[in-house]
């Protein structure tokens, strides 16, 4: 089996008496896009400097490509590339030049920098400003140079901070696909920071839920939904012309295998189960001469993931600050999500 290409153990950072990041345990394979999701203040920006060997970790240690972050981080910021929620750039060169000399602090000849910052700037749709003096770039094209900046170095891994943010929907929208682009096509594994949900589910792989510097959860949509929900982890909406009968209603349904529970309000009946029997379901309504408006099969999405992880983590802080006499102290407003 092929080694992670980050593997973090234990990972854990004070300052003072703050725990910014708590025993954190995580696995990243080759060409994987994984998030790491959490608002502000989560401990995410702290696990992304220690990564790249920028901070020292009070204990745990993080390996990159092999290389332990904390005692090899020349050779880790070789193999990484690394973009801020806010690229600085000099305003008065151009795009070109401006890629151009980053290309020659990176060690790159200068019998191919140039072309190399050219070839950059056309693979994320910067070719037609090259020219252009980044001053006048607007948020999102300054993204996409920023990215060229990364690229260019020609890294295993890129880490990426915060990248849409005040970027417009359509930027966004592009910056993503860009992002999901190249790591089909070249296969590098990018690590997104990000507090944004849907953005998150967008692009990633797999995601790590991340709260008061702890790593709650982690997985795709999949996994994360069933253990959650693994209750009733499938639900069908069913939208009838008319119900006579609730709970007869109810009860028949009830009948049929691996539903565990049904919730009728008006018209709408909402079906939950083990497994998904969709067809099932809708047999059930035409074969007893239920007039059906409307089908929906629910998939939890990861607003409703992460939701049910925090305040899963809410409930369970604020009862251990209860108990220790310390409840005035708002969980809440030390986590809250911009």
């Amino acid at each position: 089996m092929e080694q992670p290409i980050i593997e973090i153990n234990g990972l854990t950072k004070y300052y003072g008496r703050l725990k910014a990041v708590d025993n954190l345990h995580l696995t990243i394979n080759k060409g994987e896009i994984f998030g790491l999701l959490g608002p502000n203040g989560a401990g995410k920006s702290t696990t992304i400097l220690m990564l790249l060997g920028l901070t020292e970790p009070s204990s745990g240690e993080a390996h990159i490509c092999g290389f332990n972050a904390s005692r090899h981080p020349i050779p880790v910021k070789r193999k990484v590339g690394y973009m801020p929620d806010s690229v600085g750039f000099y305003n008065e060169l151009t795009a070109l030049e401006n890629l151009t000399y980053m290309g020659r602090l990176n060690g790159i000849p200068e019998a191919t920098v140039k072309a190399l910052a050219r070839d950059m700037l056309a693979e994320v749709g910067l070719e037609s400003a090259m020219n252009k003096k980044t001053g006048t770039f607007s948020r999102g094209m300054k993204q996409r140079l920023g990215l060229a900046d990364v690229l260019i170095k020609q890294p295993e891994i890129i880490i990426l901070d915060e990248p849409t943010l005040g970027i417009d929907p359509a930027g966004v929208r592009d910056f993503l696909e860009l992002i999901r682009q190249l790591s089909q096509q070249q296969g590098l594994t990018i690590l997104l920071s990000s507090h944004h949900l849907h953005q998150v589910q967008q692009v990633c792989n797999r995601v790590g839920i991340f709260v008061g510097g702890q790593l709650l959860a982690e997985g795709n949509m999949q996994t994360l939904a069933a253990g959650l929900f693994r209750s009733a982890p499938y639900m069908v909406q069913v939208t009838l012309k008319t119900i006579q009968d609730p709970a007869a209603l109810e009860r028949a349904l009830l009948q049929l295998p691996a539903i565990e529970k049904v919730v009728i309000t008006g018209v709408l009946a909402e079906i939950y189960g083990q497994e998904d029997i969709t067809p099932d379901i809708v047999r059930f309504f035409a074969g007893n001469g239920f007039d059906v408006t409307g089908v929906q099969k629910k998939t939890y999405g990861l607003d409703e993931i992460y939701q049910q992880y925090f305040e899963n983590n809410l409930k369970e802080n604020a009862f251990n600050e209860k108990s220790s006499g310390l409840f005035q102290r708002s969980f809440f407003g030390r986590f809250k999500k911009h």
